[in-house]
């Protein structure tokens, strides 16, 4: 079956005129292509174009856009009353309510009007392509067109194909992607896609952490965006999505996988949810928009002390390291051997918590402080104590840490501290969809830098980390715990152990 979507002439019909709708339609209108938009609800459709219209205007007043090319823009935009309208078009696109029945139903009424070479694209982002087609006497012409909120900004758009799609029908998709100035990515008909799977790593590891006592949410987005380098913590960006959308999808997500522990929800989230806390569009969620400036106490209270003149630290990974920074603040530092009596341990473990590493290399506990080192970091470190760790000793690791001029973050003993389990699960996780085909290793990459803005994708992560150093971090932590969402993948591991890319194919 042959499709052409790049032909002059091409006309695009999209259903639905909502926030996803509306800004398809202008992306496409403004590549020039005669665009037609319908919606169900009567006044939708003008008052969509119209705020297409409006914002068109401030790109203007800007001098972003010219006021021509406004013009035309909006000549390519156009209402459709009644399906009927559509039997131009050569793309639909459907960017209605995430309901099987009602997308099926839209498609279903929609292949007794268009041409029998028009392509049906679904903009769903929970569904499976493959289930909507299934409504479709001709399933072969149906595929997904993700594209992401707003789509005037949002670079990204996931292409996927059903088990019973046409095989050119991706080309096609993949071609009409790149002609509205969009960057595809081609995805296999599975839960989630690229980038709603790749997600289920940061926000639902994070909630564990704060279940567990060992940071509150702003620690854990202070780390992540000072010492790891994303753009926003976790509760930041659950805060954005909203917390019903994400717990959402957490739940959609670890029943359509059959409940594999990797994708487990936050029982912390639902009760939220529960509450009413969704984030920036109740006013109140991990942080409180109506009184932005409520003090956000830590969680714990650090006693002060005097920078300690000289500090023993174990010669592992990412010990010497933090002697040399240490040495560069002016504090005297020896690297293994035997600690001198009373003196400030310091210990740098991957995977392992505090308390692990101090009886491990027979050290005293009460004297014992870990810091992590995964990522050489210099703007804000993160100690962590055992439950035996003084407040003098704690005090006096802050001390000297905070002497090398960076912000210094502590937090209650964990396996992996908090950067290393979040950077960790999201490595994992996206060797995971690459083990499962789900995409190329590269678009996988991409899918994540420009669907969720992360500094780089999951498989560029962890080379730049080191595969081995993140094994060793999900091996400890599923040492300790036992929990089975911390097994590393098979893709990870014989990468791992190969000292080879994680982009490295089979």
């Amino acid at each position: 079956m042959s499709f052409d979507l790049m032909k002059s002439d091409l006309v695009v019909a999209v259903f639905g005129a909502g926030t996803m709708g509306r800004g398809i339609a202008q992306v496409c209108a403004q590549a020039g292509i005669e665009t037609l938009l319908y919606d169900a609800r009567a006044g939708a459709v003008d008052e969509a174009i119209g705020a297409v219209g409006q914002g068109l205007d401030g790109q203007v007043a800007k001098g972003r856009m010219t006021a021509d090319a406004k013009a035309a823009l909006m000549n390519k935009l156009k209402p459709m009353a009644v399906l009927e309208d559509a039997k131009r078009a050569g793309l639909i696109i459907e960017a209605i309510v995430e309901d099987l029945s009602v997308k099926r139903d839209l498609f279903s009424k929609l292949e007794a009007i268009v041409a029998p070479d028009a392509i049906l694209a679904t903009n769903t982002s929970s569904l499976s392509v493959t289930e909507i087609a299934a409504g479709c006497s001709r399933p072969e012409r149906v595929g997904g067109l993700h594209f992401f909120n707003p789509p005037p900004v949002m670079k990204l758009v996931e292409v996927i194909a059903g088990l019973r799609s046409d095989p050119s029908l991706t080309d096609a998709l993949v071609a009409l992607t790149k002609r509205i100035a969009k960057s595809p990515i081609v995805a296999t008909d599975t839960p989630g896609f690229v980038v709603n799977h790749a997600g289920r790593a940061y926000g639902p590891e994070a909630l564990r952490i704060v279940a567990q006592g060992i940071a509150s949410p702003r620690e854990v987005d202070e780390l992540m965006k000072e010492a790891a380098g994303f753009r926003m913590g976790p509760f930041e960006l659950l805060d954005l999505i909203g917390g019903d959308v994400t717990h959402a999808v957490m739940e959609s997500m670890y029943g359509r996988y059959y409940e594999e522990p990797m994708y487990q929800p936050s029982a912390q989230m639902a009760t939220r949810v529960a509450a009413g806390l969704h984030g920036r569009k109740s006013g109140v969620g991990f942080y409180d928009y109506k009184n932005a400036d409520a003090p956000s106490p830590p969680t714990i209270t650090v006693v002060r002390q005097p920078v300690p003149t000289a500090v023993w630290i174990a010669d592992e990974d990412g010990g010497r390291e933090l002697a040399t920074a240490l040495e560069a603040a002016g504090i005297k530092t020896s690297v293994g051997g035997v600690p001198a009596k009373d003196s400030l341990c310091l210990v740098t473990p991957l995977g392992e918590d505090c308390t692990s590493v101090a009886l491990r290399l027979k050290l005293d506990p009460s004297r014992v402080v870990a810091v992590d080192m995964l990522g050489r970091f210099s703007k804000r470190y993160t100690v962590m104590k055992n439950p035996l760790t003084t407040a003098e000793t704690l005090g006096s690791a802050i001390a000297a840490l905070g002497a090398t001029g960076a912000a210094v973050t502590a937090i209650n003993d964990s396996t992996g501290f908090v950067t290393q389990r979040l950077l960790a699960m999201i490595v994992n996780v996206g060797t995971r969809i690459a083990e499962l085909r789900v995409a190329a290793p590269d678009d996988i990459d991409t899918a994540v830098e420009l669907g969720l803005n992360y500094p780089k994708g999951p498989l560029a992560l962890g080379d730049a980390v080191g595969a081995a150093r993140v094994l060793a971090v999900l091996d400890g932590m599923f040492a300790l715990t036992h929990d089975p969402k911390y097994r590393a993948t098979p893709w990870l591991r014989r990468r791992a152990v190969l000292g080879v890319s994680l982009k490295t194919p089979d």
